[in-house]
């Protein structure tokens, strides 16, 4: 059987706070975010519209979790960094 791909994906929220996740489907979980409903992280509910800015196949379960946990570690200004370089690609 095979493992599922993790990803670890940044949004960007209407107060311009960022929000760090990991899903097996980016998409999916977007919507999970917009919609605000049980499955949407506490974060994110109310703090819409939402904007999703960064998008990285990681790996593993493993992979991803190490990865979001170093990404939350980072500083804001480290975060828009990588976020600009990332935005322009999901915009187009």
């Amino acid at each position: 059987m095979n493992d599922p791909i993790w990803s670890l994906y940044i949004l960007r929220c209407a107060d311009d706070s960022l929000y760090t996740g990991i899903a097996t489907d980016v998409a999916r979980r977007f919507s999970e975010h917009q919609a605000e409903g049980p499955k949407a992280a506490k974060y994110t509910r109310g703090k819409g519209p939402l904007k999703l800015v960064y998008q990285k196949v990681v790996g593993t379960r493993s992979q991803a979790s190490k990865e979001e946990l170093r990404i939350k570690g980072l500083s804001r200004k480290e975060k828009l960094a990588l976020v600009g370089s990332c935005e322009e690609e999901l915009n187009r």
